[in-house]
């Protein structure tokens, strides 16, 4: 099989506009040959956190984003396979995995849920990655 560098010019990559993405070097979703990879994602809209002190309207807001990454790189929902999920207090878990089924509920990917000491800015509670496979 013969699979792209991340440096070769047949992979696709999708900016979320994140002041993040160019000061640490990533970006939003990549999509690598019939891969598609989205990168940790938070709630956030014009640099302001969404849904500040509600982890079930930030999750609708990251699922969002992701949808948009998928969308842009010719997947959808339906495509991914697993999730993570990374929750700043593990006891919000049932608003967190509710906005989650609303999304997955029918599809359910594989999924992992933890709790995790913080995120890059104390207002967000939620933070979620994606995987997703495409036909090529």
């Amino acid at each position: 099989m013969n699979t792209p560098s991340l440096l070769s010019p047949n992979v696709q990559r999708v900016s979320s506009g994140s002041v993040w993405e160019p000061l640490v070097g990533y970006s939003r979703a990549i999509r690598w040959g019939n891969i598609i990879e989205v990168a940790g994602t938070t709630a956030v809209k014009g640099g302001m956190v969404v849904g500040e002190g509600d982890p079930y309207e930030q999750t609708r807001r990251i699922l969002q984003i992701i949808g948009d990454a998928l969308q842009q790189l010719g997947a959808d929902f339906k495509n991914v396979v697993r999730t993570r999920i990374f929750v700043t207090d593990i006891k919000q878990w049932e608003e967190v995995a509710r906005a989650h089924g609303e999304v997955f509920g029918e599809i359910r990917p594989a999924c992992t849920m933890v709790e995790v000491a913080a995120l890059i800015d104390p207002a967000l509670m939620v933070e979620i990655e994606a995987t997703a496979i495409v036909n090529t």
